[in-house]
Formats: structure tokens, C-alpha cells, sequence
């Protein structure tokens, strides 16, 4: 698997997907202060600007750290930021990561993060040379299981009680998808 040198900035007909930067902090704090965004996630509901720093943070060293990366979702034609999504985890060796998305509720129900995962796949499968690319969802969120499908990952089973977070144990409900599979 060869090293990527430059960041991979992306774009589809209706988003550009570029490297997470510093000052996207109010944004970012913004979007994890909404209970209906990170209601499905692992993320702390209702962080502290220092909880969602740490995050952002987090994501902006993926990439030249060589164990993932992570991009600012925003449209297209206005530059107006809708999200971000991200290989949280490489592993090179084995060519396999997993993604992670969020977005802002105005955006949901217009295929924007169906369209940011397709990008984010292709650049997986191509550019990073990963195989298999993995997702989990918690039980319920219907809305993230479609997005998953819409971009050729499979529903391959439920993982019971995999982590510890939000004050009980989640079952992971875990999706995969191969290189040789089809972009649905």
C-alpha cells in the first residue's frame, strides 16, 4: 500500500469535502450542541467547547498521522459547511478502515451524505488502496442504515453491547463493504 503525500480533497456534483482546519471550531461546537446529532453516536451529547476542540483536533491529525482522515463537508456553490466525515481508523496492513459521519438536521433528507460517502469510498478503495471499509450504527438510526446502503455497504450483523458510552453498553449494528463491491 503506497503513502498518500497530499491531502485528499474531494468533490462531488453538489459538495466539497477538504481537511478539517482549526477555525472550523465554532461550526463544529455548533453541530455536536445538537441533541439530534449526536443522539446515535459516541460523542458526548451537549460537549463543552473544549470537548468538541479535542475532537476536531482529533480529526485534523488523522490524515498525517497515516491512520485515517477527515474532511469538512460543505456545498459546493455557497461554501456553506453541513458536516464532516471521516476514515476514523486505517489499518494498513490489514487494508481495511472505518468511516464516520455527522451532519447538520437543515441537510438530512437531500442525499448530501449519501453523495459524501460515495467520495469518501471511492477515495478509500482507490486512493488509500483499503479493501474493506467498515461503519456501525446503533439500533434506530434508520436514517444512517439507508446512507450506508445507498453507497454499497451490507448490513452484516449486530455486535451486542460492543462499547461502553452514554451511560450503558451499545450494540453496534455493523456494515461492510468491499473494493470489488458496487457503488449502489
Amino acid at each position: 500500500m503506497r503513502h498518500v503525500q497530499s491531502f485528499p480533497a474531494l468533490e462531488t456534483a453538489r459538495l466539497r469535502l477538504r481537511a478539517v482546519k482549526s477555525d472550523d471550531d465554532s461550526f463544529y461546537h455548533a453541530l455536536l450542541s445538537i441533541p439530534k446529532v449526536t443522539r446515535f453516536g459516541n460523542f458526548p451529547d451537549a460537549p463543552s467547547k473544549a470537548q468538541s476542540d479535542r475532537i476536531l483536533n482529533w480529526m485534523s491529525r488523522r490524515f498525517v498521522a497515516g491512520r485515517g482522515c477527515a474532511w469538512l463537508i460543505e456545498e459546493r456553490e455557497a461554501g456553506s459547511p453541513l458536516g464532516a466525515i471521516r476514515i476514523n481508523r486505517m489499518d494498513r496492513a490489514w487494508r481495511c478502515g472505518e468511516i464516520g459521519y455527522e451532519s447538520h438536521p437543515d441537510f438530512w433528507g437531500r442525499g448530501l451524505m449519501t453523495e459524501a460517502v460515495r467520495a469518501v469510498v471511492a477515495c478509500a478503495h482507490g486512493r488509500f488502496e483499503l479493501n474493506r471499509i467498515e461503519a456501525w450504527t446503533l439500533p434506530g438510526n434508520d436514517a444512517s442504515d439507508r446512507v450506508l446502503t445507498k453507497a454499497g455497504f451490507v448490513y452484516e450483523g449486530t455486535l451486542k453491547q460492543k462499547a461502553w458510552f452514554k451511560g450503558a453498553y451499545q450494540d453496534f449494528r455493523m456494515f461492510g463493504r468491499v473494493a470489488a463491491d458496487p457503488l449502489a
